[in-house]
């Protein structure tokens, strides 16, 4: 997809790094009395040279198409990175040993203040500006159907977890044909010095790989949010920007927001939102548009600010009624599908890669099986485009092979807690045995890891007419088995929390005695069905 010939500049600011503590004009995100430099440079074909036109490029605020000559001119302030938007049919360099793309130039002339003492490196001084700057473009083939892996939350502590990344998410993501590879924020969990050897095992997948930050991406000795991310841009570059494959359009957006000492909040902020918009404009109304980021719109896990976005209202408003449009996040470690405003936009939050940030008893290889707080398997998905039309998958790390549904016989058992529920075994508490006096109050569970508003499970015994499953909003009564059960080897803020993707019935109250096999159906919120079995066994 071409962009249309417009040259599109939005208002909008950063913090400039000049004066980073300086009192910021809340409409705009920007300081007070602060004048930009202009940057100028030229987009051109890196085997010919020949320049490329109407190929956008950004200061993170303002978006502006080269002309015939491949030329381009903006606005630019300590701190801004300059970027290309690599339009379709093109490629931006490569890492060599990370496939990281370079597609950005920072402009930080005295690099990060080396008064703030940061544990782990930010960006060393550019200097001033180059009078040319030039971004170089591989053609590439890039069709209307494609995947794309996207993980979330890896989240390493130690270089043990590190090891387990490896061992999972990273091996099963060889086997999946795709495109390219994103990483919605929480690349790591705070030790930064661990970014490198992270890099060169998902570089190992030979694939182009973009990274946004999360809350445990940043540099906590930082004063403000301007400085939060110097390490990451550093790294990966810049800390929100966009790019092209193919007929979709990707902006990756930073909606952490560091308030200092250690806390932060779900924000994208006038400046992102103006970016938003100056993509948006040079984009077709039809066209397919994936917006990536790492705190969720909205979840289910709460409406704190440091839990969703405090102003969705806003994104939602820019979006507006495009029909292809959907954004992911991650963060809360929950599997979840939402529909927002009006126009009912599909926001999805993305299962994390370490599930319960690597809890839980071990399997067979020692690696814990970091069962999800609201049930779903830690793992990664891949998201399926086809022209304008998207579809995720979940890649289990637990079951890669197995259908995405998990079933229990949920008894009046499971509502004992501590050390009566721990004598007894999970079998007799979560498994497909019931008496014929515990019929009446038993229910069968579907913990359908992928589901959401708009899907539907139903269960057949032995070939009878389906039955519909209700949804149901509560904890999983196995992940709170699994937890009471393994406190030892779970983190400490590890608790289940309400599932969004659950779904429960009664059983026939006069099912004989004896075994009896039932076949669950399930449909997802992209009309994916799948099928698992599962024998509810009734004794006297």
């Amino acid at each position: 997809m071409d962009f249309t010939r417009r040259d599109i500049l939005v208002a909008g600011a950063a913090v400039a790094f000049a004066s980073h503590a300086a009192e910021a004009d809340p409409a705009t995100d920007a300081p007070a009395g602060h004048v930009a430099e202009r940057a100028s440079g030229h987009v051109l074909d890196a085997a010919s040279r020949d320049p490329i036109p109407n190929a956008a490029v950004s200061n993170g605020r303002d978006v502006v198409l080269t002309d015939n000559e491949g030329g381009f001119s903006l606005p630019v302030r300590d701190g801004d990175s300059i970027f290309v938007i690599k339009p379709r049919g093109w490629m931006v360099p490569l890492e060599k040993g990370t496939n990281l793309p370079r597609c950005a130039v920072l402009h930080q002339p005295q690099g990060t203040p080396a008064a703030l003492d940061f544990r782990y490196p930010g960006v060393a001084p550019t200097g001033p500006l180059p009078d040319n700057i030039e971004f170089l473009l591989t053609r590439a083939d890039e069709p209307d159907k494609f995947n794309v892996l996207l993980c979330t939350d890896p989240q390493p502590e130690t270089e043990a977890e590190l090891g387990y990344v490896r061992d999972t998410a990273v091996t099963l993501a060889a086997m999946e044909k795709a495109a390219f590879g994103i990483t919605t924020g929480d690349v790591m969990f705070d030790d930064l010095s661990m970014y490198g050897r992270h890099n060169r095992l998902f570089g190992t997948l030979g694939l182009p790989w973009w990274n946004l930050p999360g809350n445990h991406d940043m540099n906590y000795e930082a004063p403000d949010d301007f400085l939060s991310k110097e390490t990451f841009k550093r790294l990966f570059g810049a800390r929100h920007y966009a790019f092209q494959y193919g007929p979709a359009t990707f902006i990756m957006l930073d909606n952490v927001e560091y308030l200092g000492g250690n806390k932060y909040r779900g924000r994208i902020g006038q400046e992102q939102l103006g970016f938003v918009r100056a993509v948006l404009g040079v984009v077709p109304h039809d066209a397919p548009v994936i917006v990536c980021m790492h705190i969720p719109l909205r979840t289910a896990v709460g409406d704190e600010p440091f839990s969703a976005t405090t102003d969705y209202q806003d994104f939602l408003a820019l979006i507006g009624d495009r029909p292809n449009c959907i954004s992911f996040s991650g963060h809360t470690h929950t599997n979840e599908h939402h529909y927002l405003g009006a126009a009912q936009h599909h926001h999805h939050v993305l299962t994390a890669v370490s599930g319960s940030w690597w809890s839980g008893p071990a399997d067979m290889r020692g690696i814990p099986v970091a069962l999800a707080s609201d049930g779903a398997p830690n793992g990664f998905h891949v998201l399926s485009i086809d022209g304008a039309s998207c579809r995720t998958r979940l890649v289990s790390c637990e079951h890669p092979a197995g259908p995405p549904l998990r079933v229990v016989l949920d008894t009046h058992f499971d509502r004992r807690t501590g050390e009566v529920a721990r004598a007894l075994p999970m079998s007799a508490l979560l498994g497909g045995t019931v008496t014929r006096d515990d019929l009446a109050s038993a229910r069968l569970l579907v913990n359908f890891f992928v589901g959401g508003p708009r899907s539907s499970v139903r269960y057949a015994i032995e070939g009878g007419e389906p039955q519909a499953l209700k949804p149901l909003l509560a904890i999983d009564p196995f992940v709170q088995q699994v937890y009471w059960r393994n406190e030892a080897s779970k983190k400490p803020w590890v608790h289940p929390v309400k599932s969004t993707h659950l779904w429960e019935a009664s059983l026939p109250p006069d099912l004989a005695l004896g075994a009896h096999r039932c076949t669950i159906s399930a449909v997802d919120e992209f009309g994916v069905s799948c099928e698992t079995g599962f024998v509810v066994e009734v004794t006297s």
